[in-house]
Protein backbone atom coordinates (compact mmCIF):
# COMPACT_ATOMS: atom_id res chain seq x y z
CA UNK A 1 0.00 0.00 0.00
CA UNK A 2 1.30 3.81 -1.01
CA UNK A 3 -1.01 5.15 1.51
CA UNK A 4 0.28 5.61 4.85
CA UNK A 5 -3.09 6.26 6.02
CA UNK A 6 -4.48 3.35 4.95
CA UNK A 7 -0.87 1.53 6.42
CA UNK A 8 -1.97 2.65 9.60
CA UNK A 9 -5.64 1.91 9.37
CA UNK A 10 -4.79 -1.92 8.27
CA UNK A 11 -2.59 -2.00 11.51
CA UNK A 12 -5.09 -0.56 14.28
CA UNK A 13 -7.63 -3.10 12.48
CA UNK A 14 -5.07 -5.90 12.76
CA UNK A 15 -3.98 -5.14 16.43
CA UNK A 16 -7.55 -4.01 17.45
CA UNK A 17 -8.92 -7.84 15.99
CA UNK A 18 -5.86 -9.69 17.17
CA UNK A 19 -6.62 -7.98 20.65
CA UNK A 20 -9.72 -9.43 20.72
CA UNK A 21 -9.37 -12.67 19.55
CA UNK A 22 -6.68 -13.10 22.32
CA UNK A 23 -9.20 -11.87 24.89
CA UNK A 24 -11.90 -13.74 22.97
CA UNK A 25 -9.42 -17.29 22.90
CA UNK A 26 -8.86 -16.16 27.01
CA UNK A 27 -12.44 -16.04 27.89
CA UNK A 28 -13.28 -19.27 25.98
CA UNK A 29 -10.70 -21.79 28.01
CA UNK A 30 -11.60 -19.63 31.34
CA UNK A 31 -15.22 -20.06 30.67
CA UNK A 32 -14.65 -23.67 29.74
CA UNK A 33 -12.66 -24.59 33.30
CA UNK A 34 -15.60 -22.65 35.16
CA UNK A 35 -18.16 -24.75 33.51
CA UNK A 36 -16.51 -27.41 34.22
CA UNK A 37 -15.75 -26.78 38.23
CA UNK A 38 -19.38 -26.27 38.50
CA UNK A 39 -20.31 -29.60 37.33
CA UNK A 40 -17.38 -31.54 39.45
CA UNK A 41 -19.17 -29.33 42.50
CA UNK A 42 -22.30 -30.49 41.31
CA UNK A 43 -21.07 -34.07 41.31
CA UNK A 44 -19.69 -33.72 44.81
CA UNK A 45 -23.09 -32.12 46.04
CA UNK A 46 -24.91 -35.05 44.74
CA UNK A 47 -22.13 -37.28 46.33
CA UNK A 48 -23.10 -35.62 49.90
CA UNK A 49 -26.77 -36.57 49.41
CA UNK A 50 -26.27 -39.53 48.98
CA UNK A 51 -24.07 -40.18 51.48
CA UNK A 52 -26.77 -38.31 53.87
CA UNK A 53 -29.27 -40.62 52.85
CA UNK A 54 -27.23 -43.63 53.44
CA UNK A 55 -26.40 -42.61 56.79
CA UNK A 56 -23.77 -43.31 59.14
CA UNK A 57 -24.34 -46.69 59.24
CA UNK A 58 -23.41 -47.49 55.66
CA UNK A 59 -21.38 -50.04 56.57
CA UNK A 60 -23.71 -52.09 58.10
CA UNK A 61 -26.17 -52.26 55.29
CA UNK A 62 -26.76 -54.65 52.63
CA UNK A 63 -26.50 -54.12 49.21
CA UNK A 64 -30.14 -54.61 48.69
CA UNK A 65 -30.74 -51.77 51.36
CA UNK A 66 -28.57 -49.33 49.78
CA UNK A 67 -29.21 -50.05 46.38
CA UNK A 68 -33.19 -49.18 47.28
CA UNK A 69 -31.93 -46.35 49.53
CA UNK A 70 -29.73 -44.81 46.26
CA UNK A 71 -32.68 -45.42 43.79
CA UNK A 72 -35.29 -43.35 46.43
CA UNK A 73 -32.43 -40.47 46.20
CA UNK A 74 -31.50 -40.15 42.59
CA UNK A 75 -34.66 -41.54 40.92
CA UNK A 76 -35.75 -37.95 40.31
CA UNK A 77 -32.07 -36.56 39.12
CA UNK A 78 -31.41 -39.47 36.43
CA UNK A 79 -31.78 -37.18 33.51
CA UNK A 80 -29.34 -35.34 35.01
CA UNK A 81 -26.74 -37.66 37.18
CA UNK A 82 -25.41 -41.17 36.05
CA UNK A 83 -24.01 -43.04 39.26
CA UNK A 84 -22.25 -46.13 40.14
CA UNK A 85 -21.68 -47.75 43.34
CA UNK A 86 -19.04 -50.90 43.72
CA UNK A 87 -16.43 -52.03 45.92
CA UNK A 88 -13.54 -54.78 45.65
CA UNK A 89 -15.26 -57.11 47.39
CA UNK A 90 -19.15 -56.68 46.69
CA UNK A 91 -19.18 -55.75 43.34
CA UNK A 92 -21.64 -53.70 41.66
CA UNK A 93 -23.75 -52.51 44.35
CA UNK A 94 -25.76 -49.53 42.56
CA UNK A 95 -26.01 -48.67 39.18
CA UNK A 96 -28.47 -46.03 37.62
CA UNK A 97 -30.95 -47.19 35.18
CA UNK A 98 -29.65 -44.52 32.65
CA UNK A 99 -26.71 -46.43 32.78
CA UNK A 100 -28.64 -48.80 30.26
CA UNK A 101 -26.11 -51.16 31.88
CA UNK A 102 -22.70 -49.81 31.08
CA UNK A 103 -19.80 -49.13 33.21
CA UNK A 104 -18.84 -45.48 33.98
CA UNK A 105 -14.38 -45.82 32.76
CA UNK A 106 -12.56 -45.11 35.25
CA UNK A 107 -8.94 -43.48 34.99
CA UNK A 108 -6.78 -44.87 37.80
CA UNK A 109 -5.38 -42.01 40.42
CA UNK A 110 -7.82 -39.79 38.40
CA UNK A 111 -10.91 -38.06 40.86
CA UNK A 112 -12.72 -35.71 38.19
CA UNK A 113 -11.95 -36.53 34.27
CA UNK A 114 -13.60 -36.61 31.45
CA UNK A 115 -15.22 -40.01 29.92
CA UNK A 116 -16.74 -41.45 26.82
CA UNK A 117 -20.02 -43.43 26.62
CA UNK A 118 -21.77 -45.20 23.88
CA UNK A 119 -24.79 -43.45 23.39
CA UNK A 120 -24.57 -41.21 26.13
CA UNK A 121 -21.34 -38.76 24.83
CA UNK A 122 -19.46 -37.44 26.65
CA UNK A 123 -19.41 -36.71 30.56
CA UNK A 124 -17.90 -35.24 33.69
CA UNK A 125 -16.88 -37.90 36.06
CA UNK A 126 -16.47 -37.91 40.06
CA UNK A 127 -14.95 -40.36 41.98
CA UNK A 128 -15.73 -40.33 45.77
CA UNK A 129 -14.68 -43.06 48.39
CA UNK A 130 -17.34 -43.95 50.65
CA UNK A 131 -15.59 -46.83 52.57
CA UNK A 132 -15.77 -49.98 51.62
CA UNK A 133 -17.45 -48.32 48.36
CA UNK A 134 -16.63 -45.91 45.37
CA UNK A 135 -19.18 -43.93 44.47
CA UNK A 136 -18.87 -42.97 41.10
CA UNK A 137 -20.78 -39.57 39.71
CA UNK A 138 -21.13 -38.71 36.53
CA UNK A 139 -22.65 -35.81 34.75
CA UNK A 140 -23.40 -34.87 30.95
CA UNK A 141 -21.51 -32.46 29.05
CA UNK A 142 -23.54 -31.45 26.53
CA UNK A 143 -24.52 -28.17 28.28
CA UNK A 144 -21.52 -27.08 28.67
CA UNK A 145 -20.78 -28.38 24.44
CA UNK A 146 -24.00 -26.31 23.78
CA UNK A 147 -22.63 -23.23 25.89
CA UNK A 148 -19.12 -22.87 24.48
CA UNK A 149 -20.64 -22.89 20.95
CA UNK A 150 -22.67 -20.42 21.16
CA UNK A 151 -19.89 -19.03 22.73
CA UNK A 152 -17.81 -19.59 20.14
CA UNK A 153 -20.44 -18.34 17.11
CA UNK A 154 -20.67 -15.43 19.16
CA UNK A 155 -17.11 -14.58 19.77
CA UNK A 156 -16.69 -15.27 15.86
CA UNK A 157 -19.62 -12.77 14.63
CA UNK A 158 -18.21 -9.97 17.06
CA UNK A 159 -14.89 -10.31 15.43
CA UNK A 160 -16.36 -9.84 12.19
CA UNK A 161 -17.58 -7.32 13.02
CA UNK A 162 -15.03 -5.60 15.18
CA UNK A 163 -13.02 -6.18 12.25
CA UNK A 164 -14.79 -4.34 10.14
CA UNK A 165 -15.39 -1.00 13.11
CA UNK A 166 -11.72 -1.05 13.61
CA UNK A 167 -10.95 -0.60 10.11
CA UNK A 168 -13.64 2.14 9.51
CA UNK A 169 -12.32 3.58 13.00
CA UNK A 170 -8.71 3.21 11.82
CA UNK A 171 -9.52 5.05 8.79
CA UNK A 172 -11.15 8.20 9.82
CA UNK A 173 -8.38 8.27 12.89
CA UNK A 174 -5.68 7.92 10.07
CA UNK A 175 -7.07 10.67 8.22
CA UNK A 176 -7.55 12.99 11.22
CA UNK A 177 -3.59 12.32 12.17
CA UNK A 178 -2.61 12.81 9.13
CA UNK A 179 -4.30 15.93 8.28
CA UNK A 180 -1.42 18.49 9.47
CA UNK A 181 0.94 16.80 7.07
CA UNK A 182 -1.83 16.42 4.40
CA UNK A 183 -1.69 20.35 4.51
CA UNK A 184 2.31 20.45 5.05
CA UNK A 185 1.86 18.71 1.51
CA UNK A 186 -0.90 21.11 -0.14
CA UNK A 187 1.15 23.68 0.85
CA UNK A 188 4.66 22.65 -0.05
CA UNK A 189 3.04 21.85 -3.65
CA UNK A 190 1.98 25.14 -4.30
CA UNK A 191 5.34 27.53 -3.36
CA UNK A 192 7.17 27.25 -6.34
CA UNK A 193 9.70 29.82 -7.23
CA UNK A 194 7.18 32.03 -7.99
CA UNK A 195 5.64 31.80 -4.59
CA UNK A 196 7.94 31.39 -2.43
CA UNK A 197 6.58 34.11 0.46
CA UNK A 198 3.82 31.42 1.06
CA UNK A 199 4.39 29.74 4.63
CA UNK A 200 3.00 26.16 6.02
CA UNK A 201 0.56 27.14 9.09
CA UNK A 202 2.08 26.22 12.52
CA UNK A 203 -0.16 23.90 15.15
CA UNK A 204 -0.12 25.69 18.33
CA UNK A 205 0.98 22.60 19.82
CA UNK A 206 4.38 21.15 20.59
CA UNK A 207 4.75 17.50 18.63
CA UNK A 208 6.52 16.05 15.77
CA UNK A 209 5.02 17.80 13.03
CA UNK A 210 4.69 21.42 14.25
CA UNK A 211 8.29 20.98 14.72
CA UNK A 212 8.62 19.43 11.18
CA UNK A 213 6.36 22.38 10.00
CA UNK A 214 8.71 24.90 11.47
CA UNK A 215 11.82 23.01 10.12
CA UNK A 216 10.28 23.06 6.85
CA UNK A 217 9.10 26.89 7.16
CA UNK A 218 12.89 27.56 8.02
CA UNK A 219 14.24 25.74 5.02
CA UNK A 220 11.81 27.76 2.67
CA UNK A 221 13.34 30.88 4.27
CA UNK A 222 16.90 30.10 3.21
CA UNK A 223 15.44 28.83 -0.09
CA UNK A 224 13.67 32.57 -0.79
CA UNK A 225 16.99 34.25 0.57
CA UNK A 226 18.85 32.35 -1.86
CA UNK A 227 16.29 32.81 -4.72
CA UNK A 228 15.92 36.47 -3.94
CA UNK A 229 19.78 36.83 -3.94
CA UNK A 230 20.23 35.03 -7.56
CA UNK A 231 17.62 37.00 -8.81
CA UNK A 232 18.83 40.80 -7.26
CA UNK A 233 22.34 39.02 -8.92
CA UNK A 234 21.13 38.41 -12.15
CA UNK A 235 19.44 41.54 -12.69
CA UNK A 236 22.16 43.68 -10.72
CA UNK A 237 24.83 42.06 -13.12
CA UNK A 238 22.71 42.43 -16.26
CA UNK A 239 21.96 46.15 -15.47
CA UNK A 240 25.55 46.91 -14.82
CA UNK A 241 26.58 45.31 -17.94
CA UNK A 242 24.85 47.18 -20.33
CA UNK A 243 26.83 50.56 -19.54
CA UNK A 244 30.16 49.25 -20.07
CA UNK A 245 29.07 47.49 -23.40
CA UNK A 246 27.06 50.35 -24.72
CA UNK A 247 30.96 52.27 -24.11
CA UNK A 248 32.90 49.59 -25.70
CA UNK A 249 30.56 50.00 -28.98
CA UNK A 250 30.88 53.43 -29.20
CA UNK A 251 34.82 53.11 -29.56
CA UNK A 252 34.73 50.23 -31.50
CA UNK A 253 32.02 52.56 -34.23
CA UNK A 254 33.95 55.39 -33.41
CA UNK A 255 37.64 53.82 -34.78
CA UNK A 256 35.31 52.47 -37.85
CA UNK A 257 34.30 55.82 -38.26
CA UNK A 258 37.80 57.28 -38.29
CA UNK A 259 38.91 55.05 -41.15
CA UNK A 260 42.49 54.86 -40.13
CA UNK A 261 42.21 50.60 -39.91
CA UNK A 262 43.67 48.21 -42.07
CA UNK A 263 40.94 45.96 -43.69
CA UNK A 264 42.47 43.17 -41.09
CA UNK A 265 41.56 45.89 -38.28
CA UNK A 266 38.07 46.66 -39.67
CA UNK A 267 36.88 43.25 -40.22
CA UNK A 268 38.37 42.12 -36.46
CA UNK A 269 36.22 45.60 -35.34
CA UNK A 270 33.08 43.98 -36.89
CA UNK A 271 33.30 41.01 -35.45
CA UNK A 272 34.01 42.78 -32.28
CA UNK A 273 30.83 44.58 -32.90
CA UNK A 274 28.60 41.29 -33.46
CA UNK A 275 30.02 39.31 -30.23
CA UNK A 276 28.71 43.01 -28.19
CA UNK A 277 25.18 42.82 -30.11
CA UNK A 278 25.71 39.17 -28.68
CA UNK A 279 26.93 39.86 -25.50
CA UNK A 280 23.80 42.71 -25.34
CA UNK A 281 21.27 40.11 -25.92
CA UNK A 282 21.86 37.83 -23.64
CA UNK A 283 22.11 40.39 -21.04
CA UNK A 284 18.62 41.86 -22.45
CA UNK A 285 17.16 37.95 -22.15
CA UNK A 286 18.75 37.71 -18.91
CA UNK A 287 17.21 40.99 -17.60
CA UNK A 288 13.97 39.92 -18.59
CA UNK A 289 13.79 36.14 -17.17
CA UNK A 290 14.72 38.28 -13.83
CA UNK A 291 12.13 40.77 -13.96
CA UNK A 292 9.40 37.75 -15.59
CA UNK A 293 10.99 35.26 -11.86
CA UNK A 294 10.30 38.64 -9.79
CA UNK A 295 7.23 39.41 -10.93
CA UNK A 296 8.12 42.76 -11.97
CA UNK A 297 6.40 41.93 -16.09
CA UNK A 298 2.74 43.89 -16.60
CA UNK A 299 1.63 42.51 -19.72
CA UNK A 300 -1.21 44.24 -21.42
CA UNK A 301 -3.83 41.88 -21.44
CA UNK A 302 -6.55 42.29 -24.61
CA UNK A 303 -9.38 40.54 -25.75
CA UNK A 304 -8.57 39.55 -29.58
CA UNK A 305 -9.10 37.53 -32.11
CA UNK A 306 -6.28 35.08 -33.04
CA UNK A 307 -7.33 34.57 -36.31
CA UNK A 308 -6.31 38.37 -36.60
CA UNK A 309 -2.96 38.63 -34.83
CA UNK A 310 -1.88 35.02 -36.81
CA UNK A 311 -2.56 36.59 -40.04
CA UNK A 312 -0.52 39.98 -39.27
CA UNK A 313 2.09 37.88 -38.20
CA UNK A 314 1.66 35.20 -40.92
CA UNK A 315 3.94 37.82 -43.34
CA UNK A 316 6.94 38.08 -41.20
CA UNK A 317 7.02 34.58 -40.62
CA UNK A 318 6.74 33.74 -44.40
CA UNK A 319 9.46 36.43 -44.95
CA UNK A 320 11.71 34.68 -42.13
CA UNK A 321 11.12 31.18 -43.54
CA UNK A 322 11.59 31.80 -47.42
CA UNK A 323 14.54 33.38 -46.87
CA UNK A 324 16.05 30.37 -45.30
CA UNK A 325 14.89 28.29 -48.44
CA UNK A 326 12.30 26.72 -46.63
CA UNK A 327 7.99 26.84 -46.94
CA UNK A 328 5.69 27.87 -44.00
CA UNK A 329 2.54 26.86 -44.06
CA UNK A 330 -0.06 28.47 -41.27
CA UNK A 331 -3.46 26.76 -40.31
CA UNK A 332 -6.36 28.54 -38.35
CA UNK A 333 -9.36 26.78 -37.07
CA UNK A 334 -12.17 28.23 -34.90
CA UNK A 335 -13.28 31.75 -33.94
CA UNK A 336 -13.02 33.40 -31.12
CA UNK A 337 -11.48 35.55 -28.58
CA UNK A 338 -8.25 35.29 -26.32
CA UNK A 339 -7.00 37.46 -23.97
CA UNK A 340 -3.22 37.71 -24.47
CA UNK A 341 -0.27 40.62 -24.90
CA UNK A 342 0.57 40.29 -28.81
CA UNK A 343 3.75 42.10 -28.38
CA UNK A 344 4.90 39.39 -26.27
CA UNK A 345 3.21 36.32 -27.79
CA UNK A 346 4.46 37.39 -30.82
CA UNK A 347 7.96 37.60 -29.71
CA UNK A 348 7.03 33.68 -28.42
CA UNK A 349 6.47 32.38 -31.76
CA UNK A 350 9.45 34.74 -33.54
CA UNK A 351 11.50 32.23 -30.91
CA UNK A 352 9.92 28.89 -32.03
CA UNK A 353 10.32 29.90 -35.28
CA UNK A 354 13.57 31.06 -35.00
CA UNK A 355 14.73 27.59 -33.58
CA UNK A 356 12.33 25.55 -36.00
CA UNK A 357 14.35 27.20 -39.18
CA UNK A 358 17.81 26.47 -37.01
CA UNK A 359 16.70 23.09 -37.10
CA UNK A 360 14.64 22.03 -40.11
CA UNK A 361 15.86 20.51 -42.99
CA UNK A 362 16.78 21.87 -46.75
CA UNK A 363 13.66 22.76 -48.50
CA UNK A 364 11.82 21.25 -45.70
CA UNK A 365 8.12 22.87 -44.16
CA UNK A 366 6.92 25.07 -41.14
CA UNK A 367 4.05 24.40 -40.08
CA UNK A 368 2.26 27.19 -37.60
CA UNK A 369 -1.05 25.38 -36.57
CA UNK A 370 -3.43 27.44 -34.37
CA UNK A 371 -6.88 25.67 -33.22
CA UNK A 372 -9.01 27.70 -30.92
CA UNK A 373 -11.61 25.19 -29.31
CA UNK A 374 -12.74 25.92 -25.76
CA UNK A 375 -11.43 26.11 -23.17
CA UNK A 376 -8.17 26.95 -24.79
CA UNK A 377 -6.09 28.28 -27.43
CA UNK A 378 -3.21 26.01 -28.80
CA UNK A 379 -0.60 27.36 -30.97
CA UNK A 380 1.97 24.36 -32.34
CA UNK A 381 5.21 25.46 -34.27
CA UNK A 382 6.39 22.37 -36.23
CA UNK A 383 9.85 21.66 -38.17
CA UNK A 384 10.89 18.99 -39.67
CA UNK A 385 14.47 18.64 -38.94
CA UNK A 386 16.41 15.93 -36.60
CA UNK A 387 14.25 16.14 -33.85
CA UNK A 388 14.57 15.88 -30.00
CA UNK A 389 15.10 13.14 -27.87
CA UNK A 390 12.62 12.05 -25.74
CA UNK A 391 14.18 12.80 -22.38
CA UNK A 392 15.50 15.90 -23.71
CA UNK A 393 12.44 17.94 -24.20
CA UNK A 394 11.85 19.36 -21.05
CA UNK A 395 14.88 20.78 -20.51
CA UNK A 396 15.30 22.75 -23.79
CA UNK A 397 12.96 24.83 -21.70
CA UNK A 398 15.49 25.56 -19.15
CA UNK A 399 18.01 28.24 -19.04
CA UNK A 400 21.57 27.71 -21.00
CA UNK A 401 20.38 24.30 -22.10
CA UNK A 402 21.90 24.16 -26.25
CA UNK A 403 21.62 20.50 -27.82
CA UNK A 404 24.98 19.50 -29.89
CA UNK A 405 23.81 19.38 -33.86
CA UNK A 406 23.33 15.27 -33.55
CA UNK A 407 20.82 16.03 -30.70
CA UNK A 408 18.40 18.37 -33.48
CA UNK A 409 19.83 21.52 -33.15
CA UNK A 410 21.96 22.80 -36.34
CA UNK A 411 22.76 26.14 -34.86
CA UNK A 412 24.42 27.12 -31.31
CA UNK A 413 21.84 29.59 -30.01
CA UNK A 414 22.31 31.09 -26.22
CA UNK A 415 19.83 28.64 -24.83
CA UNK A 416 17.79 31.51 -23.80
CA UNK A 417 14.87 31.86 -26.12
CA UNK A 418 13.06 28.66 -25.35
CA UNK A 419 13.20 29.59 -21.02
CA UNK A 420 11.81 33.13 -22.20
CA UNK A 421 8.62 31.50 -24.18
CA UNK A 422 7.74 29.77 -20.80
CA UNK A 423 8.52 32.36 -18.72
CA UNK A 424 5.75 34.30 -21.29
CA UNK A 425 3.46 31.70 -21.29
CA UNK A 426 3.43 31.09 -17.59
CA UNK A 427 2.47 34.86 -17.21
CA UNK A 428 -0.25 34.37 -19.37
CA UNK A 429 -2.10 31.27 -17.55
CA UNK A 430 -0.75 28.88 -20.50
CA UNK A 431 1.38 25.90 -20.47
CA UNK A 432 4.48 25.04 -23.12
CA UNK A 433 6.22 21.57 -24.06
CA UNK A 434 7.39 19.47 -26.95
CA UNK A 435 6.29 16.43 -28.10
CA UNK A 436 7.16 14.79 -31.79
CA UNK A 437 5.39 15.41 -35.01
CA UNK A 438 2.50 13.05 -35.48
CA UNK A 439 4.07 11.94 -38.77
CA UNK A 440 7.81 11.92 -39.92
CA UNK A 441 10.66 13.19 -38.31
CA UNK A 442 10.93 16.86 -36.40
CA UNK A 443 9.90 18.15 -32.97
CA UNK A 444 6.39 19.83 -32.83
CA UNK A 445 6.77 23.27 -29.91
CA UNK A 446 2.93 23.95 -28.53
CA UNK A 447 1.89 26.38 -26.10
CA UNK A 448 -1.47 26.80 -24.99
CA UNK A 449 -3.93 29.84 -23.18
CA UNK A 450 -6.81 29.84 -21.65
CA UNK A 451 -9.56 30.62 -24.24
CA UNK A 452 -12.23 33.84 -22.89
CA UNK A 453 -14.92 33.40 -25.95
CA UNK A 454 -15.08 30.66 -28.31
CA UNK A 455 -17.60 30.25 -31.21
CA UNK A 456 -19.15 27.64 -32.44
CA UNK A 457 -17.28 25.87 -35.15
CA UNK A 458 -18.08 25.54 -38.41
CA UNK A 459 -18.45 21.81 -39.95
CA UNK A 460 -15.97 22.16 -43.03
CA UNK A 461 -14.00 24.59 -41.64
CA UNK A 462 -10.88 22.62 -40.69
CA UNK A 463 -10.86 20.99 -44.13
CA UNK A 464 -11.10 24.12 -45.78
CA UNK A 465 -8.27 25.53 -43.96
CA UNK A 466 -5.92 22.38 -44.72
CA UNK A 467 -6.93 21.99 -48.56
CA UNK A 468 -6.26 26.16 -48.29
CA UNK A 469 -2.99 25.60 -46.92
CA UNK A 470 -2.28 22.44 -49.29
CA UNK A 471 -2.62 24.04 -52.03
CA UNK A 472 0.31 26.65 -50.97
CA UNK A 473 2.78 24.12 -50.07
CA UNK A 474 2.90 23.26 -53.58
CA UNK A 475 4.09 26.93 -54.48
CA UNK A 476 7.38 27.05 -54.33
CA UNK A 477 9.22 29.48 -51.86
CA UNK A 478 9.90 32.75 -52.89
CA UNK A 479 13.82 33.27 -53.59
Amino acid sequence: MKSVGARLALWYALAATVSFASLSLAGYFTLQRYLIHHLDMLNEAEFQQIKAHLGRDHETLSADVINARIRETTEYASVLFYIDVHGKEVGTVFRSSNLHGQTIPDIPHERTFNAQLPDIGTMRVGEFILAPYDVVVATPMHPVSTVMEAYFEMSATLLALMLAVSAGLGLWLSRLALRPLRLIQATANRISSDNLSERIPVAAVQDEISNLTRLLNEMFDRLESSFNQIRRFTADASHELKTPLSMIRLHAEQLLLEDRLTPAQQEAVHVQLEEIDRLTKIIEDLLFLSRAEAGAITLDMRSQSPNTFLHAFEQDARVLVEHAGLRCVCIHIGEGEVAFDAKWIRQVLLNLLTNAVAAAASRGIITIRSVLRAPKWSVSVEDQGMGVPVEKRDQIFERFVRLSPSEGSAEQGTGLGLAICRSVVDLHGGRIFAIAPETGPGLRVIFELPASEVLPEKPAEEDSALKRNARAELTPASR
